[in-house]
């Protein structure tokens, strides 16, 4: 299986909320890919701060390689954008820095 897109979720506490304004303004304008709203509290299934930044399955390997060396100390959940939200939460994920429990009962049906 080929996905097309990903998540990229920065994780952050209150103390870094322009440091992950900063990182994903960079991710976007070097990489041209969509960010979405920095969350000054946890949201859906993410238990804190995060932004959403969406990487096609073509630049992933760059951006991963990216955020491994230019994170500043945040930490990153990574999950394809796949047909079922449980699985793409739970099974399929990745992290680079801390790992976090996330509220996956929003996807159990």
């Amino acid at each position: 299986m080929k996905f097309k897109s990903y998540h990229f979720h920065l994780y952050f506490n209150a103390d870094q909320i322009e440091l992950a304004k900063s990182i994903s303004k960079e991710l976007e304008e070097l990489y041209k890919v969509p960010v979405g709203r920095v969350w000054d509290r946890p949201v859906g299934p993410h238990p804190v701060n995060s932004c959403q930044v969406t990487v096609s399955s073509e630049k992933f390997e760059e951006v991963v390689s990216w955020l491994l060396i230019n994170r500043k100390g945040l930490d990153v959940f990574i999950h394809p954008e796949g047909q079922d939200d449980l699985a793409d939460h739970r099974d399929h994920i990745m992290w680079i820095g801390k790992s976090y429990d996330l509220n996956l009962e929003i996807f159990k049906k």
